[in-house]
């Protein structure tokens, strides 16, 4: 006969969904959070350790004996690290600025929301990090940025895997809806118009 038919709350149970987290379709409104990391310890090193050998590379121009082959040597390691300085304080300036930005543009999105609530401040920054990296030019921090911004929910499949989506705009689709009934209007009014244009035209000729 077989086993017997499962009881009402036992079907509801098995058939339960998880319930999707809803976001605010206008972002995260206010100031974003006071940024959590230091500066890039990597390429502020670089940056101090070219200094340090320009400033040696100068102290040995200064020194009588070295003439000839060797002075032109010695001039050349010292433009090669003052470049080297130079290029990697730009870099430092640039990464800064970029950061400062995409966490200001992160911080107003709907998930934003949701990293407030859950206290995710060290992993936004963390992603912010490592995707200016990527778009300054470093294909193995483009890689973790992915990887970081799917953990986010920054596309519309990891929002899926985090139960989360964006709830309507009802106040934008309301302007929405009245633009466009304002439209069609417009229309009508021309068509009749050009209507009554027409049958004046007939009844002349």
């Amino acid at each position: 006969m077989g086993p017997p038919p499962k009881s009402a709350g036992e079907r509801r149970r098995r058939n339960a969904t998880i319930a999707m987290t809803r976001l605010p379709a206008g972002g995260r409104q206010g100031d974003p959070p006071r940024w959590p990391l230091i500066d890039d310890v990597v390429a502020s090193a670089q940056r101090d350790m070219a200094r340090r050998q320009a400033d040696e590379y100068e102290l040995q121009l200064l020194e009588p004996d070295l003439q000839g082959r060797q002075r032109a040597s010695v001039q050349r390691k010292l433009d090669a690290a003052q470049s080297a300085a130079m290029v990697l304080d730009k870099q430092i300036e640039a990464q800064a600025a970029l950061e400062a930005e995409l966490w200001r543009d992160l911080w107003a999105t709907p998930q934003a929301v949701a990293w407030e609530r859950l206290g995710w401040t060290r992993e936004v920054a963390q992603y912010v990090r490592w995707k200016v990296k990527a778009e300054m030019g470093d294909l193995d921090a483009s890689k973790e940025a992915r990887q970081l911004g799917d953990r986010l929910g920054l596309t519309p499949l990891a929002m899926l895997r985090l139960r989360w989506e964006v709830a309507p705009d009802e106040v934008a689709e309301q302007r929405q809806e009245r633009t466009t009934r304002a439209k069609r209007t417009a229309r009508q009014r021309l068509r009749v118009v050009d209507s009554e244009g027409g049958s004046g035209a007939v009844a002349g000729s």
